[in-house]
């Protein structure tokens, strides 16, 4: 690790914790030559995916896109920020986990429908009625009765 203060390539690592969010690793080092402190933080270097959208064409994968569609739908609803950012971090981790390079946007609607039925009825029926494109009053009822029924 090159020191920030004298370039020198060399430190020694005097602490090793993770972070807060445990998503990183924070060192602490110290250069050999000017013996100076600093910090770095290692993070792992996930491979891009993609969506694969319903027309067949291709976008990098967006957490901030998932994001505004579930504020939209839990829009006037009691449904605490965290509670949607954690939705988001569960799917992306999925996601990643996956090992997949190209997911559908069916895989992520269905992901994202069964965390938010848990957290939010309303919010659930509001992003299905976006999400499957109800073309009229009966496949909304349909999804409702459902819902009712526990399927």
């Amino acid at each position: 690790m090159i020191c920030p203060f004298c370039n020198h390539l060399e430190s020694k690592v005097i602490d090793t914790r993770p972070t807060d969010e445990g998503t990183s690793i924070r060192r602490r080092r110290e250069c050999l030559s000017c013996k100076k402190r600093f910090t770095t933080y290692e993070v792992v270097e996930h491979m891009p995916f993609y969506v694969v959208k319903k027309d067949g064409s291709r976008q990098p994968f967006d957490k901030q896109k998932l994001l505004n569609g579930l504020f939209r739908a839990c829009e006037k609803r009691p449904v605490p920020l965290h509670a949607l950012e954690s939705v988001a971090d569960e799917v992306e981790q999925y996601l990643l986990n996956s090992m997949e390079r190209e997911i559908p946007t069916s895989t992520i609607g269905e992901l994202i429908m069964k965390r938010l039925k848990a957290i939010d009825q309303v919010a659930y029926v509001r992003f299905v009625s976006v999400y499957r494109s109800f073309e009229d009053v009966d496949s909304f009822l349909v999804e409702l009765n459902r819902l009712r029924t526990g399927d």
